[in-house]
């Protein structure tokens, strides 16, 4: 067989860009990154492997219950929080919209919810019942641009929470979150900026990025944790 011919080493072949994280990023993405900018290169380097942990996500529409209720709020104090909720609407396969909707709001804010929160929740419930919150076999089939858009009708659930799901809970690739302050401080510290990016600024860098956006913005995080040296 000639060698043209020769289908390319495993470990040399860059996955598709729907391979959900962190298994799809193999060493030849990496590598890619790496060509396409020198710099996240060299921060991928001091930083060392991608250690990013996608939680499995079981229930949208309860992962999505819990985030309202963790927003603002320190996770020991959310985590109280949203225990006292499932006491009233219902433990596990039992918190359902349904349940929510039946659970009067001044219980809901007895449990510790805000009335902007609980109003939250509530609107959650609503637009899951009509069918704006997506089953999981039908959240996996969607691309991320078309959760942004139906999640975000919910009240109090903005891009960057489903931008957090898609990455931490989907394993999605391809993820910016250019409003994320970590993401920004970690690129300013990286790139040598005397400033933080804008959004537009950042999302037009990075482009060169893809698909592995998710994975670039995960390394920015990790930017903030190393010694704060400029870079070259």
């Amino acid at each position: 067989m000639p060698a043209s011919s020769r289908a390319a080493p495993a470990s040399d072949s860059v996955p598709a860009p729907d391979s959900l994280l962190p298994e799809g990023f193999t060493p030849a993405a990496r590598r890619a990154l790496a060509r396409a900018d020198p710099l996240l290169g060299a921060l991928m380097k001091q930083v060392g492997p991608l250690r990013l942990e996608v939680e499995a996500l079981h229930n949208p529409f309860v992962a999505l219950a819990r985030s309202i209720a963790y927003q603002q709020l320190t996770g020991k104090a959310a985590a109280t929080i949203f225990g006292r909720v499932c006491e009233r609407v219902g433990q596990g396969a039992r918190f359902t919209p349904e349940a929510v909707l039946a659970v009067p709001v001044e219980d809901l804010r007895a449990a510790g919810l805000s009335g902007a929160k609980a109003a939250a929740m509530r609107d959650l419930a609503l637009k899951a019942r009509e069918g704006e919150v997506p089953t999981l076999v039908r959240a996996r089939r969607m691309s991320d641009a078309a959760l942004v858009e139906h999640l975000t009708k919910v009240r109090g659930i903005g891009q960057w929470t489903v931008e957090m799901m898609l990455i931490f809970r989907l394993g999605r690739p391809d993820v910016l979150p250019v409003d994320d302050y970590g993401v920004r401080k970690g690129f300013m510290r990286t790139y040598g900026l005397a400033e933080m990016p804008r959004a537009r600024e950042l999302l037009a860098h990075g482009e060169r990025w893809r698909p592995w956006r998710s994975v670039a913005s995960w390394y920015m995080w990790r930017a903030l944790e190393l010694p704060k040296n400029p870079a070259p």
